[in-house]
């Protein structure tokens, strides 16, 4: 049986969730990653995604984030997500105004640097508005 660790996440609004996991994928910068139990320390930005934690009676829930960073710990990781609301509560509509607000960011960025992080929000809301509607 996998070893559990104390999940918490929180957003500015309220704490999402907070109890024992066995598992937690993460849409993290660079990719997704799992942690489970005795996790090698990590401190990691999240992009746009979907969190999905499961706990050791089976059960998985599921979480859209819109950013944040992850506190990783051998017996607990932590969410600090700058949005975040659980899978069942989306509004598909918030989404598609993200999506247009980055596109027009997109369209007038000031700088290289600028259009090439809005593109990246763009690809990262983008992919998250087509898996879940999905």
């Amino acid at each position: 049986m996998a070893e559990q660790f104390k999940f918490e996440l929180v957003s500015p609004a309220k704490i999402l969730f907070s109890d024992s996991a066995v598992s937690v994928v993460l849409p993290g910068s660079e990719g997704e990653m799992t942690v489970m139990g005795n996790h090698s320390p990590l401190i990691s930005t999240l992009k746009p995604g979907v969190i999905t934690v499961s706990t050791a009676n089976g059960a998985t829930d599921r979480f859209v984030v819109y950013g944040g960073v992850a506190d990783i710990k051998p017996d607990v990781c932590t969410v600090l997500a700058e949005a975040a609301v659980h899978r069942d509560q989306i509004d598909m509509e918030d989404i598609a105004k993200r999506v247009e607000d980055a596109r027009k960011a997109v369209a007038s960025a000031e700088s290289d640097q600028h259009r090439f992080d809005a593109e990246a929000l763009l690809a990262n809301l983008s992919h998250l508005e087509h898996t879940l509607k999905n």
